[in-house]
């Protein structure tokens, strides 16, 4: 029965958007990452991510990440300044304790900027953080 069927819940979980040095090029990129804050790996993990606006959309990329150490982070993605301005979705599935956990985390447009940037959990670099 659907009443039976349980959706664990996702926490200490989070997808953030860091702004970085790149060495390379000598400038800043925003780079999205997987941030795993939780006293355990988490496993199988795969995101889907999509940039979109009202005139433009980008395709969906899939990322297989595998296993995402506790209490660190993993990049996803490099994402260009021309999507900053979009909204951003992330889409993401892992197992943790044989359990299947999936969320939507979505950056609205125009919230990746300079004045949104905070610390994030496990991570030296500034960025903006949903959860």
């Amino acid at each position: 029965m659907k009443k039976d069927i349980e959706i664990p819940i996702v926490k200490n979980v989070y997808v953030a958007v860091v702004k970085q040095w790149n060495t390379e090029y000598e400038l800043y990129d925003w780079n999205a990452f997987i941030i795993n804050d939780n006293d355990q790996q988490i496993d199988a993990v795969m995101v889907v991510s999509q940039g979109y606006s009202t005139e433009k959309k980008t395709s969906k990329f899939r990322h297989m990440l595998g296993t995402v150490a506790p209490k660190s982070a993993t990049k996803i993605e490099f994402i260009q300044d021309k999507v900053i301005s979009f909204t951003n979705e992330f889409s993401v599935t892992y197992f943790l304790d044989n359990k299947l956990f999936d969320k939507k985390f979505v950056f609205r447009k125009n919230t990746i900027n300079e004045k949104a940037l905070q610390a994030i959990p496990n991570m030296t670099d500034k960025g903006v953080l949903v959860k």
